[in-house]
């Protein structure tokens, strides 16, 4: 019953668009190119090495004025070719930088997909960013749509200091898509219903109340167990594919992301106050000299 149930759960997460809808190549000066995107984008393509033993394709797609950085997580029946304009959208009217990436096994990266194949993708694109950009934890919003919620929420139960997470289309487990079930099954893939107690950032929810592939109780579930909580956004009408094509979409995703900013910089104020206890002497004492008078 478990292998034959974890296979199915498998099948359910990974359906890798065939052919791919990309090709890489390598310019003359050693740049990694993908077609489809010209120069003038302001894209760095990268080739990365797996602890999984595999090479995946990231694009970290820059806006000169951003304010945190995406790491994009997409959804099982997409590869990177067919999401060039919604990178580009979004980093346009979120004014963030957009780090995306094929599993392994999907577009031009190598190797099967796997459960374990995914953490270990999500994990060599987070050391890109960290390593080779500079991002820092509290500068990092992670961002997982459909089964991407999986290495989405894998990773972000390790990290302590993200700014935020945003959850589209989730689900709660492999086994929980396809059955209804009350426990988690060791053979399950994806336990995110596990996983997102461990998260202690804001944690923004988005569902479609149409979805037919992944029950709107997935979501509402899943912000449930969140412990930093944000307003979710529960979609009237939409499915699991369509959620972009609502107006609500980006004006609620632009309202998280200003909101997470927010957040940054009273953190940041906080944080000098504290370390700089003079500061809040000084101001203090301006507000005895003020009542005297």
């Amino acid at each position: 019953m478990g292998n034959v149930t974890g296979t199915v759960a498998a099948k359910f997460a990974f359906f890798p668009p065939e052919p791919p809808t990309y090709d890489v190549s390598r310019e003359e000066d050693g740049r990694v190119v993908v077609s489809g995107v010209t120069a003038d984008k302001n894209v760095d393509v990268h080739i990365l090495h797996t602890k999984g033993g595999n090479e995946i394709v990231a694009t970290f797609w820059k806006h000169p004025f951003a304010r945190f950085t995406v790491l994009y997580s997409h959804g099982n029946a997409a590869d990177l070719g067919q999401m060039h304009d919604l990178f580009i959208e979004l980093r346009a009217h979120l004014r963030v930088n957009i780090m995306s990436y094929d599993y392994s096994g999907y577009g031009a990266s190598t190797g099967k997909p796997s459960e374990f194949n995914t953490y270990c993708d999500i994990e060599a694109v987070y050391n890109c960013l960290k390593n080779e950009y500079g991002i820092k934890q509290e500068e990092l919003i992670l961002y997982g749509q459909s089964v991407g919620s999986g290495p989405t929420l894998h990773l972000a139960s390790k990290l302590q200091k993200l700014r935020g997470v945003v959850l589209h289309s989730a689900i709660l487990s492999g086994i929980r898509v396809l059955y209804p079930v009350k426990m988690t099954f060791w053979f399950d893939i994806f336990k995110n219903i596990d996983k997102i107690r461990h998260v202690n950032c804001p944690v923004f929810v988005i569902h479609g109340t149409n979805d037919d592939i992944v029950d709107w109780s997935h979501g509402k579930r899943l912000w449930e167990l969140s412990k930093e909580k944000y307003d979710p956004l529960w979609v009237k009408g939409g499915g699991h594919c369509n959620l972009e094509t609502f107006p609500e979409y980006i004006k609620y995703l632009r309202k998280f992301i200003n909101a997470m900013e927010k957040l940054s910089l009273t953190k940041q104020t906080n944080k000098q106050l504290t370390q700089n206890p003079s500061i809040t002497e000084s101001r203090h004492n301006k507000c005895l000299r003020f009542g005297k008078k």
